[in-house]
């Protein structure tokens, strides 16, 4: 027959002295009992968490800028070509690094970008890519940044990695600086890096020390933030020529748990607003 909660409360304050509360009472069943009273509170809070998380992105409109791409390589007369990247001339678009054992960045970044299109899409969001496969040319970073700002996106992401000394590790955030187009989204994008800063920690890759202050750089020679008018941060995932670094950033796992810190740091710019 059942007790009831007081009877049990009263059972297992006394079976802190006692061998046994009473006949037909087990000391093995009732810890069983309490722990899973206290997992299921820690379970709901974070299915919640997600949840909200996940809310957050219905409806909101998302670009994400995976760096170069698998053929710009081989058209050396299309990347070449000067575009205007928002205070002076830059090359349409460039080859991108790689590791030392050949894996490109722009494998890295597509990989990076279709996890995160699919876990947005799946949540609710509308996504915008810069470009469409890893085989082909380009589009030119003029071309990526009007891209995004014609779809109004909420947030951008533009995914990259660095090609330093072999020495060096860890990833870093690319902030803007006002270049008269961007002024509007200057701040509100060094808010949301600052949020991606904290994500990416949780990743297992390292802040770096030698870019930046804190992990952040400012540039203002780069097309897709002086010419953005969304909030947007151009993360280096990690140093390609470093051989810790490429290990992590060829693993799948990796690549997944940088889609999700992303995602994370985007939900949390999206309810700051």
């Amino acid at each position: 027959m059942p007790r009831s909660a007081a009877a049990v409360a009263g059972c297992l304050a006394l079976a802190a002295t006692l061998a046994a509360c009473s006949p037909g009472s087990t000391p093995r069943q009732q810890p069983a009992a309490s722990s899973s009273a206290t997992a299921s509170p820690s379970a709901s809070a974070s299915a919640s968490a997600s949840s909200e998380a996940d809310d957050i992105f219905e409806g909101a409109v998302v670009g994400i800028d995976p760096g170069h791409n698998g053929g710009n390589a081989g058209a050396p007369e299309v990347i070449n070509e000067p575009v205007w990247n928002g205070r002076s001339q830059s090359p349409c678009n460039t080859t991108g690094t790689a590791t030392n054992d050949g894996y490109p960045e722009t494998d890295f970044t597509w990989a990076v970008a279709q996890k995160l299109a699919a876990d947005l899409r799946e949540s609710g969001a509308k996504v915008v890519m810069t470009r469409g496969s890893n085989e082909g040319v380009g589009p030119c970073i003029d071309e990526r940044a009007k891209t995004i700002n014609d779809a109004k996106a909420d947030v951008a992401i533009d995914i990259h990695a660095d090609g330093a000394a072999a020495s060096e590790r860890g990833y870093s955030l690319l902030i803007p600086v006002p270049s008269g187009t961007n002024d509007e989204v200057v701040e509100p994008s060094r808010r949301y890096a600052r949020m991606l800063r904290t994500e990416m920690r949780k990743t297992g890759m390292p802040l770096a020390s030698y870019l930046g202050e804190g992990g952040f750089v400012e540039r203002d020679d780069l097309a897709g933030l002086n010419l953005t008018t969304v909030p947007q941060v151009l993360l280096e995932t990690g140093n390609m020529r470093n051989a810790e670094d490429a290990r992590l950033l060829k693993s799948d796992r990796f690549q997944e748990r940088t889609a999700a810190a992303i995602k994370r740091a985007m939900a949390a710019y999206l309810r700051s607003r």
